[in-house]
This record gives C-alpha cells, structure tokens and sequence, in this order.
C-alpha cells in the first residue's frame, strides 16, 4: 500500500503478469482484500449475461453467503454490482433489507458487510464483498484502500476481459465454478470425517495445500478422488431462465 493509502498498482500488473487464469487473477484480489480488512471472508461476484458467480473467495464463509444471494437474486452484493455503490451493514440484526439474507448471516456467524463495486458499466461488472463476524467491523477499516483496490482490480479485470472476451474468457469462469464446486464437496468431507466448521475444515485443506505446494483445487479433487475412486463431478452449466 501506498504511503497515500491508495493500494499499489504495482502488485495488480504483477498478478497479471505471474497468473495464469482470470480465476487466479481474482484469487490474489480476494486474498489482498481479506487481508487488508482483516474480515473474516471475501468474495469477489461477476456478472454475466446476466448471472452472478463468485469466481473467487477466501475464508470459508464467503462463497455460500454470495449463494444465498444468488439464490433469491437480491442482496448486498448484487445490490452493489448492480447499482454501482457501495453497501455497508453495520449489523444484520438490524437489517431489514433482502428478505432472510440478514438472519442466515447471522446464523453464519457474520454481523457486517461491505461490498465494492468493480468493473461497473462493462457486460462482465462485479463486486468486491466483505464479511465479519462482529457488528461495525468496518467502521475503522482503511475504506480508501479497499477503494483503491477495488479500482485497480477493474483496470486488471478489463485488460483480462479485453484478451479474453470471447470463448476462452466463459471457459476461465465455467473453471472457477468447477473449482469452487470441487473444494465445497471436500470442505464436506472434512468437516464430517473432523467433525468440525466449514471454516476450521477450510484451513485444514488451506494448510494442507500450502505444505504440500499445491493448488487448493487440486488437493480437494485428488481428496474426493481417493474417498470415490473416481473424479469429482463437474457441476452442469445452464442459462438461467
């Protein structure tokens, strides 16, 4: 970060530069988010032709928080992809916006939120979404850092779409699906083999991998591939109606 408190540009043209995916891209995006907010998950949601996706997390509670949105198609991701704002929570408890969203937070162990807008205007617009278990957890974040990031990750995600707006771009997000679903199915093993959290079972295979110096999809499907016998499945891909 720079000493303006604008978060370095350097770093963005270096993970362009060092992934080799789109996915990957947006990996090193959640993971800076998360550490500069110090939240307890991060997520970073595309849209497009009109279908939300969460192409990246980290922390374990992140990805199914954006599914619940998804699920009833409104919340505070959506709304902030989809109106080009930004959406705080101070608390779910005293949220009355988006139907249940707010109780299954709570039920989640999250109180507060925040979701950036990035990639605003273009077919592929997205957010940046932060969640923590504490009410007010971003009352005294460095908001204009996050606000850099997420202004550079457009700049990173436009030049990707740019080489990558036709099939090969669709194929890097079906991919990402196909990971996410992947590391759910042994987020599931873990937890009923450890008997513990999603979260705790998360950086069971988070530790694994980085011990081993493997990529987490990779450790999760060889995982799932030992206890089956058998690949896991691809999830099928179809339009929304």
């Amino acid at each position: 970060m720079n000493s303006d408190g604008t978060y370095d540009g350097g770093r963005i043209t270096q993970w362009l530069l060092e992934t080799d995916s789109l996915e990957d891209f947006l990996q090193s995006l959640a993971d800076a988010a998360l550490e500069l907010s110090c939240s307890d998950g991060a997520g970073v949601t595309l849209e497009r032709d009109g279908r939300p996706i969460t192409v990246a997390s980290a922390g374990a509670v992140a990805a199914k928080l954006d599914e619940k949105q998804y699920g009833q198609d409104d919340g505070p991701c959506l709304q902030s992809l989809r109106t080009d704002e930004e959406v705080s929570v101070p608390d779910m408890l005293d949220e009355r916006r988006w139907g249940d969203y707010p109780a299954y937070a709570v039920s989640c162990g999250i109180r507060s939120s925040f979701s950036l807008p990035i990639a605003a205007h273009t077919h592929t617009a997205g957010a940046l979404n932060l969640y923590a278990a504490p009410p007010d957890a971003f009352e005294h974040t460095d908001l204009a850092a996050l606000r850099s990031l997420a202004a550079q990750a457009t700049g990173g995600i436009a030049l990707a779409q740019r080489i990558n707006d036709t099939q090969e771009f669709a194929e890097q997000l079906r991919t990402a699906m196909q990971s996410r679903s992947v590391i759910d199915q042994a987020l599931g093993v873990v937890m009923a083999q450890r008997r513990c959290t999603a979260d705790e079972a998360f950086g069971i295979l988070r530790t694994a991998s980085q011990h081993r110096n493997v990529k987490l999809r990779d450790l999760c499907a060889e995982l799932i591939t030992n206890l089956t016998g058998r690949p896991p499945a691809a999830p099928e891909l179809r339009p929304r109606p």
